[in-house]
Order: C-alpha cells, then sequence, then structure tokens
C-alpha cells in the first residue's frame, strides 16, 4: 500500500509511564521515528538523551503547557513551541497544571537530504 493512515485515539498507551503512542512503528515509517507523548497534569516525563542512537530530535507541543529542563535548564514551553536537540542534550518534559501533549520526532543526523529552496 502506498500510504497508511491512523488516528492516536486508536492506539494503547506505552512506555514507562504509558504516555507514549508509537506512531512510526503502527504506520510503518522507516525515515524517521515519531510518536505522540501524553503527560497529566504536572508529571514528569523520562530524562534521556539520544546519543546512543545518534537521533536529532524534534518535539512539537500540540496542547497544554509546562517545561523541559534541558542540560539542567528549565525553559517554558506551550501549545506550538518546537524544540530542537542534539543527540547528547539531555532534556526531560515536565507537564504543567493542565498536562502537556506532545509529538517526538527524531532521525539520525545528516540523513536528510535538502531538495530544493525548502
Amino acid at each position: 500500500m502506498s500510504y497508511s493512515v491512523l488516528h492516536v485515539d486508536d492506539l494503547e498507551g506505552a512506555g514507562p509511564t504509558g504516555g507514549v503512542k508509537f506512531v512510526r512503528r503502527v504506520l510503518g515509517v522507516e525515515a524517521f521515528g515519531v510518536n505522540w507523548f501524553e503527560l497529566p497534569p504536572n508529571a514528569e516525563g523520562v530524562e534521556h538523551d539520544e546519543s546512543g542512537t545518534e537521533q536529532e530530535e524534534v518535539n512539537v507541543v500540540i496542547a497544554g503547557s509546562g517545561r523541559w529542563r534541558i542540560d539542567g535548564e528549565e525553559v517554558e514551553v506551550s501549545r506550538g513551541t518546537f524544540l530542537r536537540f542534539d543527540p547528547d542534550t539531555t532534556r526531560m518534559p515536565i507537564a504543567g497544571p493542565d498536562g502537556m501533549t506532545f509529538v517526538g520526532i527524531g532521525a539520525r543526523r545528516g540523513s536528510y537530504e535538502a531538495r530544493g529552496p525548502f
């Protein structure tokens, strides 16, 4: 099949906190990782880096607010915030009082081949 379709409500939560929905696996994406994360109010996500996978990562907040602890620095975020991380950057999302939902996208650095002026 040349395409795949998925609605996030059709996925069960997984991962250490049950707040991750593994979008890439279900869609069959092979070029990059993409997952959906839901943190309840005032919850902390998992502190991690991607030095082992060498993935550059972008997180996009799509609902709620909170902050990211990035190499010990606190960065406030809200709906519409994009964050990009080098693989060896330690980060951890922390939801605000209304919780926070975000999408994480990752791939190995240098794997993207730009085409055109975009």
